[in-house]
């Protein structure tokens, strides 16, 4: 039978859904649900297709574009997510939605088409090509018992967890997106880098009910680090989270991902996904640290002519004074500047 392109929309969204957490390659970040997202959060146009043969699925791109005047025009595959590019149950499949992308980067003056892969049998082919030296993913297995998991971790990052244990520090779990915002926008103040916006928390709360919560790790009685994690076939991925500067006096994030593997745990979940880290960066030599193995992330390009790689990153010298800047604001006059700079990141 022939191959069909569609556009998702809402009677094609649960069949979607079904590919994706049945296929060997999917991720929380190609479900239907961050197209609406992307679109009601950021207001950037979606392009989320599907191959169709014989009356089923066999493919799906989920992709979006970027344009802004700061970082300029880009289809990602999937923006604000770590994990996206095209999933196939074959290479001809692949192939066309793979043409299909860059068909509309030819007729549409985007600079670059961008698909964020987890997972590759080989090199990129063609004129796609490949950054595996910016970003590498941590994944990991973990037991029904606590007790392995502890002693999984590394002698001197178990101490941290067990200093923030013997510091009667607490964890609640639940869905305040506002708590979880105020310390997160905190954090990545201090690092200097812009804020998503409080309503962006509160629409992934919404878009994806029991599959997304809140760990929270208090001090008594105050929160002093907070993360909102995702849950996908049996994964938990600890995605945006942050501690104050209490916290590191505390063990509070050390503890924090401690309490959202323990959890986790208990729910049946059975590998913890860290996420990715630039290379080179205190968050990297974090999670290495708890045990985890790097795994490169090959993202792949393709480029308009002329155009070179996206390079929207902290580490990019040309950011430096920016974020030297950034990290002395008042914290809500940081918290109002982020949001609308962070939605041209992607």
């Amino acid at each position: 039978m022939p191959l069909a392109i569609r556009p998702l929309d809402t009677a094609s969204a649960a069949a979607w859904d079904g590919f994706v957490r049945a296929h060997p390659n999917g991720t929380f970040f190609h479900l239907s649900a961050w197209a609406g997202i992307v679109e009601k959060a950021f207001g950037h146009t979606t392009h989320y297709v599907y191959a169709e043969r014989d009356g089923a699925i066999v493919g799906v791109l989920p992709l979006a574009r970027v344009k802004t005047l700061l970082f300029g025009d880009t289809f990602i595959s999937v923006p604000f997510c770590v994990y996206g590019g095209p999933l196939a149950v074959d290479p001809e499949t692949e192939s066309a939605l793979t043409a299909h992308a860059a068909a509309l980067l030819a007729k549409s003056g985007a600079s670059a088409v961008e698909f964020r892969v987890r997972d590759t049998d080989g090199p990129a082919q063609g004129a796609w090509m490949e950054r595996p030296d910016l970003y590498v993913t941590f994944r990991k297995p973990i037991e029904a018992d606590h007790d392995k998991n502890m002693k999984a971790i590394p002698r001197k990052q178990r101490a941290m967890v067990r200093k923030g244990i013997s510091n009667n520090l607490t964890s609640v779990v639940d869905r305040d997106t506002g708590r979880l915002h105020g310390i997160y926008a905190e954090s990545v103040r201090n690092l200097g880098t812009p804020v998503f916006s409080r309503r962006y928390f509160s629409i992934l709360a919404e878009a994806f009910g029991p599959d997304c919560d809140t760990v929270t790790i208090l001090d008594g009685e105050t929160a002093i680090a907070s993360v909102m994690n995702f849950y996908f076939r049996e994964e938990v991925l600890p995605y945006y989270g942050g501690g104050t500067l209490a916290a590191r006096g505390r063990a509070g994030n050390d503890f924090m991902y401690w309490e959202v593997m323990r959890r986790a745990a208990e729910r049946g979940y059975r590998l913890f996904d860290f996420g990715r880290s630039k290379l080179g960066t205190g968050a990297h030599d974090f999670k290495k640290n708890w045990g985890f193995t790097a795994a490169p992330l090959r993202y792949r390009y393709l480029l308009a002519p002329g155009a070179s790689i996206p390079d929207h990153n902290p580490l990019n010298p040309k950011y430096r004074l920016f974020i030297a800047a950034w990290k002395k604001l008042p914290l809500p006059v940081a918290n109002l500047l982020g949001p609308p700079i962070v939605r041209g990141l992607g």
